[in-house]
């Protein structure tokens, strides 16, 4: 006899649009006779091996779709990247619960669980659905024209650098922010979505998937502050030497370590304070100012993108109806159609786990520190509605009457 049970979990960073995929999943299963219970699992795989779930049947649908619309993890999620061992004893708590069907929302590393999860099922022959459903503000997820939560935390890149912008218009100086993206450029170079006039900033862009070199990046400084009398700067936290060292590895003398052992990104303003320095150091401009935007990129409450928040919603649903309609398990992926729409596949889990996308050169200007139309055309339909606009004043000069000289 079928136990009709699902469980679903959230894994890795949050984002804005996170809850409409567990809100998707939650909604559409109830759809289905089938399904007698859907279980939420808390802190994402860590809460499986720990047996802490909640019943998601018992909320009602109004305060689910309330959650929907609040961005970060509701369930709670993990930064644990289960090895094999570790996935064995997921499965044997799904098997214990008598869980028909796994759905978990999350990254590359995610889907790799998802896979390792679903061998070990299959190995035991317990039949149990593996459905991985994506979502990443980084957009490196292979196999997918886009991955929600992107589009959200670009529209909040798109529009603080275009604040950023105007501000070191009225108070010109040099402005550099750092943006979240290890191995992928994606979120840095949104930045490039803000701008509406030829001198606007951000002016240089520095993405991972090009080599940085510290006398060049000086050199182009340089070169803009010279004619625009301010400079404004996006850098990516992955920027690398030749030899793919981190550029905040190689300034810094002593830097953190994650839990895997990378290079702690994220969690400092160390890269924008030492480029920061080096440009007061080097070309010797009083005015320079470095942020780093950090975690509030990704789940900020008041900057969300309707489009994302659609997609997010349907990648969940279309979770559930592969797995009750589907023969296989696999990880949903968005697919562009036409001008602007999407369509959404089940791609096999060995050919997205663990595998990182990054910007196509096509994206890429020749100049290594720009973004072409085609990646604007790209990423414009994600940013939704809505998008505001700045203006200018039409500049009518006063002639001067005591310094007509």
């Amino acid at each position: 006899m079928k136990s009709g049970k699902i469980l679903v979990a959230q894994g890795g960073g949050p984002t804005a649009v996170i809850n409409q995929s567990l809100v998707g999943v939650a909604l559409e299963a109830r759809r289905f006779s089938e399904v007698r219970r859907v279980y939420g699992a808390r802190h994402g795989v860590r809460g499986i091996v720990d047996e802490d779930f909640v019943d998601l049947t018992q909320e009602t649908s109004h305060n689910l779709e309330q959650v929907a619309n609040t961005p970060a993890s509701a369930l709670g999620s993990t930064r644990d990247k289960p090895d094999l061992r570790y996935c064995h004893e997921i499965f044997k708590v799904l098997r214990a619960h008598e869980i028909e069907h796994f759905f978990y929302i999350g990254g590359n590393d995610s889907a790799d669980t998802v896979r390792i999860v679903s061998e070990e099922a299959a190995k035991a022959g317990y039949p149990l659905r593996c459905i991985h459903i994506p979502k990443t503000i980084d957009n490196d997820r292979v196999g997918n024209d886009h991955t929600p939560g992107f589009p959200s935390a670009a529209r909040f890149v798109a529009q603080a650098f275009a604040g950023a912008n105007l501000d070191n218009a009225a108070l010109p100086g040099v402005y550099l922010a750092v943006v979240m993206g290890r191995h992928a450029g994606f979120l840095t170079a949104a930045s490039a979505l803000g701008k509406k006039f030829p001198d606007d900033g951000p002016h240089l862009i520095y993405l991972p998937e090009r080599t940085f070199v510290l006398e060049k990046f000086l050199a182009d400084v340089k070169s803009v502050h010279e004619r625009y009398g301010r400079c404004v700067i996006a850098v990516s936290e992955g920027i690398h030497d030749e030899s793919g060292e981190p550029i905040a590895a190689k300034l810094a003398k002593d830097l953190e370590r994650d839990a895997h052992g990378n290079v702690q990104l994220s969690g400092s303003g160390a890269l924008a304070d030492l480029l920061c320095e080096e440009i007061k150091t080097k070309l010797k401009i009083k005015r320079v100012r470095g942020d780093t935007f950090g975690y509030v990129q990704r789940s900020f409450i008041g900057c969300v993108s309707d489009v994302d928040q659609r997609e997010a919603r349907e990648v969940g649903e279309k979770a559930v109806q592969f797995a009750m309609w589907g023969q296989r398990d696999g990880s949903v992926a968005i697919k562009r159609t036409g001008f602007y729409s999407v369509d959404y596949e089940l791609a096999p889990l060995e050919a997205v786990a663990g595998r990182t996308r990054t910007m196509d050169d096509a994206f890429i200007s020749a100049s290594g520190t720009d973004v072409t139309d085609a990646f604007r055309l790209y990423l414009r339909p994600l940013l939704g509605s809505g998008m505001p606009d700045a203006f200018r004043l039409r500049t009518h000069p006063v002639a001067k009457v005591l310094r007509r000289g």
